[in-house]
């Protein structure tokens, strides 16, 4: 008797499941809560009490080290909010995967990779995810962290009055070789005013850092934000220099993961260091009956 046939597509579906089991070992901890707005949902990893941080994750996607990252703030008092945009949660970044997200942002109507003056689309949904965590949470505003391809969403999100603490690290967005790209800050004019408003009316800043030798992330899009935003905006250059005493490699570009060195003395420590202090002085505040932030602190990092 001839044998059985095997079924290939159910073969391919056990192999899949046994990769969704092993990656889910990096956040078996965090709640998978759904989000909806404007008919889109998407999964958001939840842990932690106190005032919110909406953390959006680097191209791949929610690898371990973003996990990790949230971990840590929840250990200093937060409540962590990670949205899944790309990529499957828990994988661990390798050059193929990270084409292959490249790939689909690339061919995304919500990010706007190579356009100067416009904001991605999907900015839109950070906000009201965002407003949502400031409701769940309490408190005067939520924080926001965005990283390499999401660090200027961070600044996006900012026009929202919900988020009192945006941290750019490492924008990457748009990208392009020329000054104008270099410069651009991926958002459009009419939300840069917003932003810029804020900083003159409200004691608002944001917090940006990035290696000094990454071309990614260009010096030129810090220029631009300390001629916007003035004192504003507050810069973290990490010496990456061939020649810098902490060893980092020159083509470092992931300040708070995958190039985070956990020690009490290194650069990318005391930056992490700098950004939950920064989030503890905007955050930690006691609010009025109006949901006013009372005896806000008007030093800035």
């Amino acid at each position: 008797m001839p044998e059985p046939k095997k079924n290939k597509s159910k073969e391919k579906s056990s192999e899949e499941r046994s990769k969704e089991i092993r990656y889910r070992i990096a956040y078996r901890d965090f709640k998978d809560i759904p989000f909806t707005y404007l008919g889109k949902t998407r999964s958001v990893f939840r842990k932690g009490s106190g005032p919110a941080v909406v953390v959006i994750h680097e191209v791949p996607g929610l690898h371990p080290g973003v996990f990790e990252l949230a971990r840590k703030l929840v250990d200093e008092g937060f409540s962590v909010y990670l949205p899944s945009l790309v990529g499957t949660p828990g994988k661990k970044p390798s050059a193929l995967y990270s084409i292959d997200s490249f790939r689909k942002v690339c061919i995304s109507k919500e990010f706007t990779l190579f356009a100067t003056k416009k904001t991605s689309p999907i900015t839109n949904w950070l906000r009201a995810l965002a407003r949502t965590a400031h409701k769940e949470c309490g408190g005067p505003g939520v924080g926001v962290i965005g990283m390499c391809l999401t660090g200027g969403f961070a600044l996006a999100m900012a026009a929202d009055k919900s988020v009192l603490a945006p941290v750019l690290s490492q924008p990457s967005l748009p990208a392009g070789l020329t000054r104008k790209f270099k410069s651009d800050l991926g958002i459009s004019n009419p939300l840069l005013n917003k932003v810029k408003q804020r900083v003159e009316e409200e004691d608002f800043c944001v917090l940006g850092m990035r290696f000094s030798n990454d071309l990614a992330a260009p010096k030129e899009r810090f220029s631009r934000l300390k001629q916007e935003l003035g004192d504003g905006f507050i810069a973290i250059n990490i010496d990456s220099s061939p020649s810098n005493p902490h060893g980092i490699p020159k083509m470092a570009h992931s300040v708070l993961t995958l190039h985070f060195v956990d020690e009490p003395q290194h650069p990318t420590r005391k930056a992490y260091n700098a950004m939950v202090d920064f989030f503890h002085d905007r955050l930690d505040q006691e609010i009025n009956e109006n949901g006013e932030a009372l005896n806000s602190s008007k030093n800035k990092p």
